[in-house]
């Protein structure tokens, strides 16, 4: 028979040994974790580009988006800021709005993605049940949209999930976001009619809305032109160009 002294040691050991165990095995997964979630974002960037990345594998991802983007940071005049990198900023996210706020040093900055034909910009906000969170590529014009993709979001699948579907995201590729007069009227989506109901002269801003998913179409459509106006600023800049 073993002392109780003895027994108690034992259970101590086993349960140190369990705790170095599970915090290695903890920061391991961590760390794996960490990345995919980088790999993922840069996979949405590039598919809001039009680059196709389903076929590649984690590091081709990373070369390709190395190869292809440019990060940049604005402030809130829409003026390129050296200092400052995409790493500095701490992303924090407004628990009413669901607006994603960018910060370096209590400053608030508008990370940018930059390729050699468009700009991207993360968009975020609130759908029916979750916040979601995306990226939105405009052309050089600062007006014509190149594409758009979500990389994060629980909205209902088969309603408001249909926002990751290809039908929906392809809507949005060649729209305007500024009107004839030079307004800033970003993306109409439709509810209860179809793009083929509505004038010609509002089609262009315009995209056919998910069945079903109102409260999740509304927010998109509310929160995207909020965004847009985030970095309205840069965008002139970039038109005057």
């Amino acid at each position: 028979m073993h002392s109780d002294s003895y027994i108690y040691k034992f259970m101590i050991l086993i349960t140190l040994i369990s705790s170095l165990v599970l915090s290695f095995a903890y920061t391991s997964l961590k760390t794996i974790q960490d990345l995919n979630v980088v790999v993922d974002k840069q996979k949405n960037v590039l598919k809001s580009l039009g680059i196709n990345s389903s076929s590649m594998n984690s590091e081709e991802i990373q070369q390709k988006y190395l190869d292809t983007v440019k990060e940049i940071v604005v402030d809130i005049n829409g003026d390129i800021v050296e200092t400052i990198n995409h790493i500095d900023l701490i992303l924090k996210e407004d628990g009413k709005t669901g607006e994603s706020i960018y910060k370096a040093n209590d400053t608030r900055y508008l990370p940018i993605y930059k390729s050699s034909d468009s700009y991207v910009i993360p968009i975020s906000g609130k759908g029916l049940w979750s916040t979601l969170f995306g990226f939105f590529a405009l052309e050089l014009d600062m007006n014509t949209v190149k594409g758009i993709t979500f990389f994060k979001h629980k909205e209902t699948p088969g309603l408001g999930g249909e926002v990751d579907k290809e039908w929906f995201q392809d809507n949005f590729k060649g729209k305007k976001i500024f009107n004839d007069l030079g307004v800033l009227v970003g993306i109409d989506i439709l509810k209860g009619i179809t793009v083929d109901d509505i004038n010609e002269d509002k089609r262009i801003h315009s995209v056919d809305g998910i069945s079903g998913a109102t409260v999740t179409s509304v927010g998109l459509k509310n929160f995207l032109l909020s965004d847009l106006n985030l970095y309205k600023n840069f965008i002139e800049n970039v038109k005057k160009q």
